[in-house]
């Protein structure tokens, strides 16, 4: 199960292309400054299961996957369990966006078993003072994107080609 708080199809913000973006409820960092303010408590969202979740992905049929937030990472079994199965079913392509750093989510068991299967990460907390509307995905120059395969396999940061 994941505390969701909202499903949106066919957004063109989160990453490229059309995308269905699952918006998690839950999320420990609490950025001044956030857009999200009301996911940061994981009671706000409504339970789902992954067939739940999966009827919607399946539906929108041309558009890639986004895990954003409150943070994914703070729901990390219940999210790879929902990525496992986007890429079983589909092949999409998975963006996430987590207030954590990759590195520090190499190193957490349950957290390093989502980034499996991600395809970009969008990494970092927000930080207001950093805020930059030209930076393409994110919302302060801190947050980086990350091709995590890559990263994987490289065992050090490769950053998207955009």
């Amino acid at each position: 199960m994941i505390s969701v708080i909202k499903i949106v199809e066919d957004t063109t913000v989160d990453g490229p292309g059309f995308r269905t973006t699952v918006y998690a409820a839950g999320c420990p960092n609490a950025c001044p400054g956030c857009h999200n303010p009301q996911s940061w408590d994981i009671e706000a969202g409504t339970l789902m299961t992954t067939e739940e979740i999966m009827q919607v992905i399946r539906a929108d049929e041309f558009a890639d996957v986004t895990f954003s937030g409150g943070d994914p990472m703070f729901q990390p079994e219940g999210f790879a369990e929902l990525a496992e199965a986007v890429k079983r079913e589909t092949g999409k392509n998975i963006w996430c966006y987590t207030g954590y750093k990759f590195e520090r989510l190499r190193h957490d068991r349950r957290q390093a078993e989502l980034l499996q299967y991600i395809d970009v990460l969008v990494d970092g907390p927000y930080v207001e003072s950093l805020r930059d509307r030209d930076v393409l995905f994110r919302g302060s120059r801190n947050q980086r994107l990350i091709d995590v395969q890559a990263s994987l396999r490289e065992g050090e940061v490769v950053l998207y080609a955009q």
